[in-house]
């Protein structure tokens, strides 16, 4: 199952560094979107969710590192207002062209 990291700024202007065990992240952000806080976080949520599940489904557990990226991110949202401005900052790696 290939893994991935996704890179946002949030609105303090920081920088944060993601993880994902499955290219499924980029079912729900796009590189250069800005995404409400609030929007982001059920957007991150939905993906790492999934990803987690999906390891379920090929190893019989979930994947705990997607699961406390994501209690990382709910805690760092609640840090700032639902509607300030989330900018997805790349997906790596990038899905491959269509054939």
């Amino acid at each position: 199952m290939p893994e991935m990291t996704f890179t946002v700024r949030w609105p303090d202007a920081s920088v944060q560094h993601c993880y994902s065990p499955s290219l499924v992240v980029h079912d729900h952000l796009d590189v250069g979107a800005e995404y409400p806080v609030s929007e982001f976080l059920a957007r991150a949520a939905t993906a790492l969710t999934t990803a987690s599940e999906r390891v379920r489904a090929r190893y019989g557990m979930t994947c705990t590192s997607a699961l406390a990226q994501l209690d990382d991110l709910t805690a760092r949202a609640a840090t700032f207002a639902p509607d300030a401005p989330v900018r997805v900052l790349g997906l790596e790696p990038p899905l491959p062209p269509p054939t």
